[in-house]
């Protein structure tokens, strides 16, 4: 199982951009699904997750500018993202509960993605 991350970039703050992130291999379902994002010289944090029935959970500081959103059919999680600011300038990680037997479920992460939000 892979996860693929893409989206990332170069955005003028107030500007948007949409990572996706899609989940290929022997998958029976996948459980939550997230995104994570890691700053020069800080911890890592959760960003946004959303569950298998759609509920979702955000970080305080992306609250109302992030959008998670999830396309079971595509195995595929995309978090828009809006108002961008300097301090969003970090590497992004998707993460996922993946099913891959009846009775396994481990966790995956996707390569990480780069997002600048510069003038």
């Amino acid at each position: 199982v892979q996860l693929q991350a893409s989206g990332g970039g170069l955005v003028q703050p107030g500007g948007s951009l949409r990572l996706s992130c899609a989940a290929s291999g022997s998958i029976v379902s996948i459980n939550t699904m997230g995104w994570y994002r890691q700053a020069p010289g800080k911890q890592c944090e959760l960003v946004a997750n959303i569950f298998s029935g759609g509920s979702t959970n955000y970080a305080g500081s992306v609250k109302g500018r992030f959008t998670i959103s999830r396309d079971n059919v595509k195995n595929t999680v995309y978090l828009q993202m809006n108002s961008l600011k300097p301090e969003d300038t970090a590497v992004y990680y998707c993460n996922a509960d993946i099913r891959v037997e009846p009775r396994v479920t481990y966790n995956y992460w996707g390569q990480g993605t780069q997002v600048t939000v510069s003038s």
